[in-house]
C-alpha cells in the first residue's frame, strides 16, 4: 500500500501491543522460540540449510494467527479510529509485528517493515504473494513455476527492513511520533524516537514499563497498550475536537 510521506502522528509499534492478542513474543528469555535457536529459523543461512524447518517455524506462527481466538484489541482499534478521525494521510503506523491486527483494526496506513506472516516472496524472481495455507519445500511458485523458491515474506536477521525511505521521510516532517510497547533494543525501529526528536517530533512512550530507551521520550504512559494507547486516542481526538 502507497503511504503519505508526510503524516503529521508516526507510530512505531512492537511485540507488546500483540501481545494482548495472544501473540507471543518472538523471543523468549532464554532466547529460544519454541525450543529453536532464533538464528536456526529466522536467518537466510537457515533457510538455505534446513528449509523444511524454517517453513515449519512459519507455519505454526501462521495457523496461530488465523485461528478465530487471535484477534484485534482494543489498542490495534483506537489506533484504526485514531485515523479514521483524522485527516487522510496524518496517521502512519510503522510495525515491527509481522501480524495482520493493525489492519483489522483499521488501520489503513501501515508499513510493515519486519514484513508480513500471510505473504510470502520468490527467492527467483521477488514477487510477493498473499498466502494463508503452509508453505513446504514442494511448494510451486505461480510466478517462476518452481518448487522451493517461496519463502515467508519476513525480514530475517542480517537483512534490512523494508520501506525505510518511507518510514525517514516520514519521520522527518512528523510532528508527533509515538512508541507503543516496543523493547527500545532492534535497530534501526530503536533509532526512529531520536531521528524524529532531532527533526522537532513530540515523542511518547507507551509502554507497560520502562525500554531501554525510555529517556529519549517527552512523555511517558506506562500500562497495558490496550488501556493506554485508548486513553491516548480519546486525549488526542478530544483535543482535536475542542479546537474546531
Amino acid at each position: 500500500m502507497n503511504t503519505k510521506t508526510n503524516p503529521g502522528i508516526v507510530i512505531l509499534t512492537g511485540a507488546g501491543i500483540s501481545a494482548e492478542s495472544g501473540i507471543r513474543t518472538f523471543r523468549a528469555s532464554d532466547g529460544l522460540w519454541e525450543e529453536h535457536r532464533v538464528e536456526d529459523v529466522a536467518s537466510p543461512e537457515a533457510f538455505v540449510r534446513d528449509p523444511a524447518l524454517v517453513q515449519s517455524f512459519y507455519n505454526a506462527r501462521r495457523s496461530q494467527l488465523l485461528d478465530e481466538s487471535i484477534q484485534p484489541n482494543a489498542a490495534h482499534c483506537a489506533l484504526g479510529e485514531l485515523e479514521e478521525s483524522l485527516p487522510e494521510g496524518e496517521v502512519l503506523v510503522v510495525t515491527q509485528n509481522i501480524d495482520n491486527l493493525h489492519e483489522r483494526g483499521g488501520s489503513r496506513q501501515v508499513v510493515h517493515m519486519h514484513g508480513e506472516l500471510l505473504k510470502a516472496h520468490c527467492i527467483n524472481t521477488q514477487s510477493v504473494v498473499d498466502i494463508q495455507e503452509d508453505l513446504t519445500v514442494d511448494s510451486v511458485c505461480a510466478c517462476c513455476n518452481q518448487a522451493g523458491t517461496l519463502r515467508p515474506h519476513i525480514v530475517w536477521f542480517g537483512e534490512v527492513p523494508l520501506r525505510m525511505d518511507e518510514i525517514y521521510a516520514a519521520l522527518v516532517t512528523c510532528h508527533t511520533f509515538v512508541s507503543i510497547g516496543t523493547s527500545g533494543h532492534v535497530y534501526p525501529a530503536a533509532g526512529f524516537a531520536s531521528e524524529a526528536k532531532a527533526r522537532g517530533a513530540h515523542t511518547i512512550e507507551i509502554n507497560i514499563d520502562e525500554s531501554n530507551i525510555s529517556d529519549i521520550f517527552d512523555e511517558h504512559r506506562v500500562g497495558p497498550a490496550s488501556e493506554e494507547v485508548s486513553r491516548w486516542v480519546g486525549s488526542v481526538l478530544s483535543s482535536v475536537e475542542s479546537n474546531n
